[in-house]
């Protein structure tokens, strides 16, 4: 695509895109009162099941399957209302077609809701009912991911049914028994392991809600609340707006479900800003992108793939937010240093500043605005504390009145303040004061507070977490605007009725579920390609397809499910593109991780798989959020894919640090030692980032960006200087095994090497690692791992595996040889090779302030 080609269709382009995620019909007359009514109702479906009043009053209560065939059933009927089949299709009405498509789909997925008692009669047992609604249903499901989704996703799903019913006629590698089309149908629609499996089952308890909470925050008026904050506090510094860009879209990440909606949303703000500061149209829209996109590894949703990973890796919800956070803060710190350096690339200045202050001045009031905020949540923290055991049963009425109380007194702020000013009537010229615009928002944080409240202290469920940050929004849209009016004494502005709050709440109730269509559709497409996987074994072909073109090597391993992570997600949505990468390629690198003696944490290959899947949506030719900020920036779509892809280096390294690295994921990891690690780590990566950019106090040398690198791997992995040095492992006999584990502490770590066949008869050689238990003695400790062990000639064998033991949970079978053990060898601490690292970083600061200092000295006169 040429530039003037992108020009000339900028408009229809952004309409398009914005179109993708949300319909594009918006027809007249009785079927945009069939559209709204339904969107409502999906919504309204979707609060009273995750709402506690079904178990209150004992009516409405539904199981996992029955929920989520509904669930569908909204969706596939919304997607054949609003989504045109073609770009020539009639947006103005609802073609007859179109209605019995909708009408079939919806009518497929509840087939699981009305005869859910029938089929829980006769599992496995497919009746020819049952065959004819799986093969109406899944053909126009796809057809719906189409449509709502566009190509890549539908024709991946179709290739793998191809593939399970194929099998016999595949070649070699790829070649299995071939499933029956009705075994296929039943394994797809009828159970819970195709398209209504984990995948759907997480959209309809837990995502909903949160792309709900997202649409009501935004009718609110948070979303410009955060982007105006941001220009408040960023706007004075070179390249203010770009800063600016990258914390609003951070903010607004935290609650997006899709970084194209992201770029769409605070794109149309931020990227004329940094135009206006000497941004060029590409860079402007992939400081957008890299932002965007950014937003989506960002907890606590992270494009809805934090819920996923909760099913997927089987460990509770805090702890996923707890292991994602580090990278995505070290991740989005550099991203605003990146900005830095290109604003001192270009020489930019700083915008107008309506008020001046010297810079201790601002640092004691951050600091003064930090400590208020701790002490507030202390005293939030420990009165709720004190406060629950008193009230007892009376606890969730008080908690209710003292937010009310708070919520009063948050308005009573802003209206003390101007309100903020609309898109249109911002002075790009002249900053607004910070604590005006804080001040004039403060109670749009209350429903962000209460979720983060639920989900962090209170340990609930996300859906009900989502359910209650949903409820105190409700209470903002509708009373906002006549309590402003009530509470501001002097008149001098209109907020709105009631009736505008009514209003609000109803478009964004509507928003919520248009915004949903596309993430219901895509988990249930891509269920089908999960039912797939588990149904055909391939995932483990893909492994030994990996495994061969990678000829053993570790990296190259890793570079190449990098790189089919990236093709994999290209054009889809992120919830999507997380089902298909994890579904396919985390087991990729266990099993092969396992076979080159690298133990990864599950949850470490989950997010390497989802970092890069979501790359996707950068990188050209199909980075669908860069061609959104084009189309805003006015600038080459291609040109800003590589550009932001540019700018995304340190999203695309921290994988594979955190991989071999498994401290920047704070896995097993004190408080002490993980604050070390976050600084440490943020400090490497902006200096990474000032290598890639070429430019740190002044441009960069060859020789002074190698050395920044080296300095930035070293901070990052200091072991593997040390791996050099000294073996980090002490081996000892097999035959010893009960022997060393009497030596061993609890807590200790013994690494095994298994040689053997596994659960399916194939003959291979991999690692296992174990935490010694606690016992007695060796033999007790042997016996608390689960493994019984016998001699054959010079070989150790597994003679039994107990029951749900410790060796079972790790794969371990009876006649594997424990080929060898590995116990860790005692070492000083990998951190002394940080100081050789800040040496080699000093002297690189020498070298460039001797340059600045030459180049800046006067020309001494020359001789007449």
């Amino acid at each position: 695509m040429n530039t003037h080609t992108t020009q000339t269709s900028d408009a229809m382009s952004s309409e398009e895109l914005i179109a993708q995620d949300v319909g594009a019909r918006l027809p007249s007359g009785l079927m945009a009162t069939v559209i709204t009514a339904l969107a409502l109702a999906w919504s309204l479906f979707q609060l009273w099941i995750a709402s506690p009043l079904p178990f209150i009053i004992g009516f409405g209560v539904m199981n996992d399957t029955e929920t989520r065939a509904i669930h569908l059933a909204f969706a596939l009927l919304l997607a054949f209302f609003v989504f045109p089949a073609r770009k020539t299709s009639p947006r103005d009405r609802v073609p007859h077609f179109d209605l019995l498509l909708g009408l079939v789909s919806a009518a497929s997925a509840l087939y699981l809701f009305v005869f859910y008692n029938e089929l829980a009669q006769r599992p496995g047992n497919l009746t020819t009912a049952d065959f004819i609604t799986a093969c109406i249903g899944i053909p126009l499901l796809l057809e719906a991911a189409r449509r709502v989704l566009g190509p890549a996703l539908p024709i991946i799903a179709t290739l793998f049914l191809v593939y399970s019913i194929a099998g016999p006629w595949m070649p070699g590698l790829l070649s299995h028994r071939g499933v029956p089309l009705p075994a296929l149908a039943n394994h797809q629609w009828i159970t819970t392991e195709g398209v209504f499996g984990i995948a759907l089952g997480v959209s309809t308890s837990f995502v909903f809600l949160f792309v709900l909470f997202g649409a009501l925050l935004e009718r609110a008026g948070a979303g410009h609340y955060f982007i105006q904050l941001a220009f408040s506090m960023l706007g004075h510094l070179r390249g203010g707006p770009a800063k600016a860009a990258v914390v609003a879209s951070g903010l607004t990440g935290l609650i997006s479900g899709s970084s194209i909606a992201n770029v769409v949303t605070t794109g149309t703000f931020t990227i004329p800003m940094m135009r206006k500061v000497g941004f060029s149209a590409e860079k402007a829209g992939a400081v957008e992108v890299a932002s965007s996109v950014n937003g989506q590894i960002m907890p606590p949703v992270m494009g809805a793939a934090a819920f996923l990973m909760v099913e997927y890796v089987g460990i509770p919800y805090v702890e996923i937010i707890k292991h994602a956070f580090l990278p995505a803060a070290i991740s989005y710190i550099s991203l605003l240093y990146i900005v830095h350096l290109e604003a001192l690339k270009l020489g930019m200045q700083p915008l107008a500043v309506s008020v001046s202050r010297p810079w201790l001045v601002r640092l004691m009031g951050f600091a003064f605005g930090a400590a208020l905020i701790s002490g507030l949540s202390l005293a939030v923290y420990y009165g709720l504390g004190w406060l629950k055991p008193l009230m007892g049963d009376h606890t969730l009425l008080g908690i209710g009145i003292l937010l009310a109380v708070t919520y009063i007194g948050l308005l009573k702020v802003a209206a003390m303040n101007e309100p903020l000013p609309s898109e249109e009537e911002t002075d790009l010229n002249t900053l607004p004061s910070t604590r005006a615009v804080l001040l004039s928002g403060l109670h749009y944080l209350l429903p962000v507070i209460v979720l983060v409240w639920c989900l962090m202290v209170e340990r609930l469920s996300p859906g009900l977490s989502a359910f209650w940050g949903s409820v105190i929004l409700v209470v903002i849209v509708i009373t906002q605007r006549p309590l402003l009016n009530w509470l501001r004494t002097d008149g001098k502005h209109d907020y709105g009725t009631v009736q505008e709050g009514l209003i609000d709440l109803r478009e964004g109730l509507i928003a919520g579920a248009r915004n949903m269509i596309g993430i219901g559709i895509a988990t249930a497409t891509a269920g089908v390609i999960v039912g797939a996987v588990s149904q055909t074994g391939v995932g483990l072909v893909l492994a030994d397809l990996v495994e061969m073109l990678s000829m053993g090597n570790l990296m190259l391993m890793l570079l190449l499910t990098a790189l089919l992570s990236l093709i994999l997600g290209m054009g889809l949505p992120t919830t999507a593109n997380y089902i298909v990468v994890s579904s396919l390629l985390a087991p990729v690198i266990v099993v092969l991780g396992q076979q080159q003696g690298l133990i990864v944490p599950l949850i470490a290959v989950h997010l390497f798989v989802f970092y890069f899947g979501i790359m996707a949506d950068v990188t050209p030719p199909v980075g669908l959020a860069s061609f959104a900020a084009a189309a805003v920036s006015k600038g080459d779509p291609i040109k800003t894919g590589l550009t932001a892809f540019y700018y995304s280096l340190r999203t695309a390294a921290l994988p594979f640090l955190f991989i071999f690295n498994t401290d920047l994921l704070l896995i097993d990891v004190d408080f002490a030692h993980g604050v070390l690690i976050f600084v440490v780590a943020t400090i490497a990566m902006l200096i990474f980032a000032a290598a890639t950019q070429g430019y740190f106090l002044t441009r960069n040398r060859w020789y002074e960006t190698i050395l920044l690198l080296l300095v930035a791997f070293t901070l990052f992995r200091p072991g593997f200087w040390q791996d050099q040095i000294s073996d980090p492992y002490r081996y000892v006999s097999p035959t010893s095994l009960s022997e060393e584990l009497n030596t061993l502490n609890e807590g200790d770590m013994l690494r095994m090497r298994i040689k053997g066949e596994d659960a399916v008869g194939v003959m291979r050689e991999f690692s296992v690692l174990f935490e010694v238990p606690d016992g007695k003695n060796g033999e007790a400790k042997q016996l608390a791992l689960g493994i019984e062990t016998y001699q054959d000639s010079d070989k150790t064998l597994i003679d039994i595996v107990h029951f749900s033991s410790p060796a079972e949970k790790a794969g371990l079978m009876f006649d594997q040889e424990i080929v060898e053990l590995r116990i860790p060898a005692q070492r000083s601490a990998k951190e002394w090779f940080w100081i050789p690292a800040i040496g080699l970083f000093g002297l690189v600061v020498l070298l460039q302030r001797r340059r600045i200092k030459q180049d800046t000295q006067p020309l001494s006169p020359q001789p007449a």
